[in-house]
C-alpha cells in the first residue's frame, strides 16, 4: 500500500510562493568590487574607490579626468534594506556642482547574480546594469537594454585593480 500526503499538506509545508521567491541580493554579491580600480575611455581617465561591505553597505566613488583635470565624478552607495539591495548615484560636475536636483539620485534595484556577476534594473528606464567579475584583477560595469525581446549587455567600463 503506497501512502499520498494530501496535496494541502505539501502546500502548507512549501508555499508556492517560495517557488517563485526572488531573492533580494545580498552585499557578497557585490563585493568583488571593492578596492581601487583604473580605465579608460575615449581618452578619459577614469578611477574608482569603492569600500568593503560593512553593515549592510557599500560605498563607491567614480573620477573622470580629462587631461589630469576633472570631468566628472560619481558617488554610490550601495545599501542592504527590507526591499533588497539598492544602489543609489549621484553625479557631479567640477566643483561638486550636482547634476541632479539634492532629493533626486539615479536607482537600481538588485534583480539577479551569480559567481561572477551581480544585475540591478533602474528604476523607470529599460536600463540595466550588470557588474561583472573578469579574470586577471578586473571587473566591467555593463549597460543592458531590450533588442528584439532580449536583454542585450555591452561594455561600458572595464577597471584593472591599480597597483
Amino acid at each position: 500500500m503506497k501512502h499520498k500526503l494530501p496535496l494541502s499538506i505539501i502546500f502548507l509545508a512549501f508555499p508556492l510562493s517560495s517557488l517563485f521567491a526572488q531573492s533580494k541580493g545580498s552585499m557578497t554579491d557585490i563585493q568583488f568590487i571593492a578596492g581601487h580600480w583604473e580605465t579608460t575611455k575615449n581618452g578619459q581617465q577614469i578611477e574608482a574607490f569603492w569600500t568593503e561591505p560593512a553593515s549592510a553597505n557599500m560605498a563607491g566613488v567614480i573620477r573622470m579626468m580629462d587631461d589630469e583635470a576633472p570631468t566628472l565624478y560619481e558617488i554610490f552607495a550601495i545599501e542592504m534594506n527590507d526591499n533588497g539591495l539598492e544602489i543609489r548615484v549621484k553625479h557631479f560636475k567640477p566643483g561638486l556642482i550636482g547634476l541632479e536636483e539634492k532629493d533626486k539620485f539615479d536607482y537600481y534595484t538588485f534583480i539577479e547574480s551569480g559567481d561572477l556577476y551581480a544585475l540591478f534594473q533602474k528604476e523607470g528606464e529599460d536600463v540595466r546594469i550588470r557588474y561583472d567579475k573578469r579574470p586577471g584583477q578586473k571587473f566591467a560595469i555593463m549597460i543592458g537594454q531590450p533588442v528584439d525581446g532580449k536583454w542585450q549587455y555591452n561594455d561600458f567600463w572595464v577597471f584593472s585593480k591599480k597597483k
